[in-house]
């Protein structure tokens, strides 16, 4: 993904990557939480006859973070990817998305059917849920953890020092860690950092109930294609989903939570022959 964009959508910038220089009608890419558009590079290479445009979500990457003042709520998200098609006149988008990113594209599929004509899902099938019994103990937790304020920005000496950290915490090697690295960390007088806004890590002050959820998932009426990792911890629970929508196919594969980086050939596949049908 050679070419970087840049788009301004209610007085953001949201960053993306692309493998074209020209954006018409883009197959749209929408990363996992704390990632960026670099999670898309592997899959890009075994893509090249799409048009790929990897975006930013606020608060990631080199995409803008939200005003001083602001939190990050989900449905928020959904809105700048409202914004955006009606700023670039794009409708009946074909999406990829990883993870969170599946998520608010099936909630864009839902709200907003005719901006998505295809979403293809990866290692994500419907949403995290609570029962409405626990709402109020969700929204003390989530204001508890915004009082606090933002955690502590950790720095790092070398890239590969923050790359390290962040395969830590993932399913993935140090190959797929330095994409990130690469594209997540600035350097400032203490060292490396990572760009992401801390406060994406505040807790949720809401979850939504899994009786929203289903509403969501049914009303998602374009073909929809999932692929699961089977040794993700989201496989089970994406599984129960399924039956809530109304044109799904599945297809899984052995593999960790980011298996359209770590398996990039094999998850193209599953892609093409979906497009193609």
């Amino acid at each position: 993904m050679q070419f970087t964009h840049h788009f301004t959508v209610s007085e953001l910038t949201l960053a993306a990557l692309s493998n074209t220089a020209h954006i018409d009608q883009p197959v749209l890419c929408l990363h996992g939480w704390l990632d960026n558009a670099a999670s898309f590079i592997p899959l890009a290479a075994h893509l090249p006859q799409l048009p790929l445009l990897a975006l930013e979500f606020p608060g990631h990457g080199h995409s803008s973070h939200r005003s001083a003042g602001a939190n990050y709520y989900f449905f928020d998200w959904v809105q700048d990817l409202v914004a955006l098609c009606r700023v670039q006149r794009w409708q009946g988008l074909t999406i990829i998305a990883h993870s969170m990113g599946a998520m608010v594209a099936t909630a864009l599929a839902a709200s907003f059917p005719e901006l998505v004509s295809r979403l293809i899902l990866i290692d994500s099938l419907g949403f995290v849920t609570d029962t409405a019994e626990h709402a109020a103990t969700q929204l003390r937790q989530g204001i508890d953890s915004r009082l606090k304020g933002p955690s502590r920005q950790l720095h790092y000496a070398t890239l590969q020092a923050a790359a390290a950290a962040r395969q830590k915490q993932s399913d993935f090697g140090l190959h797929e860690a330095m994409l990130l690295a690469e594209r997540g960390t600035i350097q400032n007088e203490q060292g490396l950092r990572w760009r992401a806004d801390m406060r994406l890590r505040h807790s949720s002050v809401y979850r939504m109930t899994p009786e929203q959820a289903i509403a969501l998932c049914n009303a998602v009426n374009c073909p929809v294609l999932s692929i699961l990792a089977t040794d993700s911890h989201f496989y089970d629970k994406a599984t129960d989903s399924a039956r809530h929508y109304q044109q799904l196919t599945i297809q899984t594969l052995t593999g960790g939570h980011h298996c359209h980086m770590t398996s990039p050939q094999q998850v193209a596949g599953f892609v093409s022959d979906f497009l193609q049908r």
